[in-house]
């Protein structure tokens, strides 16, 4: 285990180029979509090895006119430490008023996608492979409007095509807002106040369109108010299950049967808190972090609930370890969004990282405990128990969070969308173990990695969506401790692929691709 302050460095505007601030659109009368936003991406949208950075921002809609053109931000990353912002010459400026970004590779040409979740109608950002991007939105089918928050990527009816979930938040528009004054002054209301909504799923038609299942899944027959969504294996059976988290309202487990979802949350245990209330579930993401082969649960919850961090049992139950693994109480009062399971020193075993801020601006008017701004946190894991390391020295009214190599050092880097300010860039300055770099090419949510180095076996499931709104990079980063070489790893793909590859005595310290069949390249 690493101290935090030698691992991290935060890098300013002047030094990167990212001069983006998120705009929320703020007003005397706080309307609900303010408080939700920004998101933010890590991807390689121009295949050169190098990762670029994506950031949604608010835009006009029924209850806000800005006063100047905003728009979402595009930047390409130089190699050198800085970013270039491209967002006009590759097109994509968005519309209406962005909330949320996945990354997709949805017509499988090889070439990263994007797909933004906005108030009003979302976008689909079909690659051109030169440098822009065109809207294909409507073409595709993806142009229902609402609230909408996360999406997320997966195949799941295992026939080689990624089908998208979009998570939609409450009943919204500007005739439905609620009023929520305290002395006379106007707040953001409490989730509580608003009626919960069906989100969608849309099933690839291999032809670059879609067609909406969600009543037919069972995906649309649950009303809930999504925030997160993470999209895993929780019983090892080879297809991919959906975790939702729902604010104000039961958090929901979808288990896929083959062509249909069974909601599962209640009997699982990860609907309510341990007395039987809904908690206001934000961030999420799945990993084994306690090394037992079986994907656990993480949701970053309400100040005064606690997060939530989900054991899985094995038999399709979980128990809430926040207490025994020391989340609970380091969490207790704060409102966590992004979030993202990871190995930041390298030595195997997975930390965690979560982004923090409360949603009222105005919450220190009326609260002597409870701040407007809140720390990042970092949860080193110490063997199934975690030990909570500030990261930073000033706090942040933060929202989406992803994690990814920035400069290919192998060392992971953090980007945290903070609302109504510029984001946070968080270089990692490394550490003395070991690593190795896997980027899987093809069908890889679902991919189980398995590994070795200096005897220690490892495994880890590639996994889909999970943070706040955001999109990690899509790189795998193995830790291998002392050790400078992999004794072996082998990957086991998803259906349609089924297939295992395996490769022995493996040099560390860069990064390999895969794909199925091929060899380490």
């Amino acid at each position: 285990m690493a101290l935090f302050g030698a691992v991290f460095e935060t890098m300013p505007a002047a030094r990167t180029g990212i001069d983006f601030v998120h705009d929320n659109a703020l007003s005397a009368g706080r309307y609900l979509p303010e408080s939700m936003g920004p998101g933010v991406a890590i991807l390689d949208y121009d295949n050169d090895g190098r990762m670029d950075i994506y950031f949604t921002n608010s835009g006009a809609c029924d209850f806000f006119t800005p006063r100047r053109p905003l728009r979402n931000a595009l930047y390409r990353n130089q190699g050198d430490g800085t970013f270039t912002d491209t967002t006009l010459a590759a097109g994509v400026a968005g519309r209406d008023f962005g909330i949320g970004v996945s990354t997709c590779d949805y017509n499988r040409d090889g070439w990263t996608d994007l797909f933004v979740t906005n108030y009003g109608v979302n976008v689909l950002y079909r690659n051109n492979r030169d440098g822009t991007f065109t809207d294909v939105t409507k073409p595709a089918g993806l142009d229902a409007p609402g609230l909408y928050t996360v999406s997320v990527w997966f195949d799941y009816d295992s026939n080689g095509t990624d089908d998208v979930f979009v998570g939609h938040f409450v009943k919204y528009n500007k005739s439905l807002e609620r009023e929520c004054k305290y002395n006379g002054i106007p707040h953001y209301c409490y989730p509580l106040s608003y009626d919960p909504w069906s989100s969608r799923l849309y099933r690839s038609n291999g032809d670059e369109t879609f067609t909406d299942v969600s009543r037919e899944s069972g995906i649309g027959r649950h009303l809930g108010k999504v925030f997160g969504a993470v999209a895993t294996d929780i019983n090892d059976d080879g297809r991919l299950d959906l975790f939702v988290a729902n604010d104000s309202v039961p958090n929901f487990l979808f288990v896929n049967q083959g062509r249909a979802f069974d909601e599962i949350g209640l009997e699982a245990g990860v609907a309510y808190s341990a007395d039987g209330a809904a908690r206001s579930g934000m961030g999420v993401d799945a990993a084994d972090y306690d090394g037992d082969g079986r994907q656990d649960l993480f949701v970053a919850n309400f100040n005064r609930e606690r997060f939530s961090i989900y054991r899985n049992r094995g038999d399709l139950t979980f128990t809430d370890e926040a207490g025994p693994t020391g989340i609970g109480t380091a969490t207790q009062m704060f409102s966590g969004w992004g979030v993202k399971f990871f190995d930041f020193d390298h030595d195997g075993d997975l930390d965690l990282i979560v982004a923090n801020g409360h949603p009222d601006d105005r919450i220190e008017e009326i609260s002597s405990t409870l701040k407007h701004r809140e720390p990042l946190l970092l949860f080193a894991n110490t063997g199934g128990k975690f030990a909570v390391l500030p990261a930073v020295a000033k706090d942040y009214p933060a929202r989406g969070l992803a994690v990814g190599d920035l400069d290919n050092d192998g060392a992971p880097d953090v980007i945290v969308a903070n609302n109504g300010e510029a984001p946070v860039v968080l270089r990692n300055r490394g550490t003395k173990n070991h690593w190795l770099g896997l980027a899987l090419k093809g069908p890889a949510t679902g991919a189980r990695i398995t590994w070795s180095a200096g005897g220690v076996r490892r495994s880890r499931l590639k996994t889909a969506g999970g943070s706040y709104l955001s999109a990690h990079d899509p790189r795998e980063l193995l830790g291998l401790g002392e050790a400078a070489r992999l004794d072996w790893v082998e990957v086991r793909w998803p259906a349609p692929v089924s297939r295992t590859d395996r490769f022995e005595n493996v040099r560390g310290g860069r990064y390999y691709s895969l794909r199925p069949g091929g060899s380490l390249e």
